[in-house]
């Protein structure tokens, strides 16, 4: 009996041609946490099945990590997409929201005493 040859699976050859072969997005790469929303505009009908999926998934504000969990594709190769779709004026893009910093305790006291001042 012979044996067969170990082909490689689909999976780990797909990222590779779904980029093109591309593991850097052009610019600025895009956060996990960025959120991207599809632009008005029509979208071509040349794109890549993955782009329109992608376009499908932004109707409404949502994060790159969550375009990625919806497609099944890692983080990094939806981020080169994501690249391509903002390049071409797809999508928008809105950066992470920071978190909230800290009040000033003394100025809320200011404030609480300046209140408490005009009753």
């Amino acid at each position: 009996m012979t044996e067969r040859p170990e082909v490689p699976r689909a999976s780990a050859i797909r990222p590779y041609v779904i980029t093109r072969g591309r593991t850097e997005s052009e610019g600025e790469p895009l956060s996990w946490e960025s959120l991207v929303m599809a632009a008005d505009s029509a979208f071509p009908a040349a794109l890549q099945p993955e782009h329109l999926a992608i376009l499908e998934h932004c109707e409404g504000l949502i994060s790159v990590a969550e375009v990625a969990a919806h497609l099944g594709q890692p983080p990094s190769v939806v981020q080169v997409l994501l690249s391509d779709l903002l390049r071409w004026g797809l999508i928008v893009t809105r950066p992470p929201i920071p978190p909230a910093e800290h009040a000033d305790v003394t100025m809320l006291r200011k404030v609480l005493h300046g209140l408490e001042s005009c009753l």
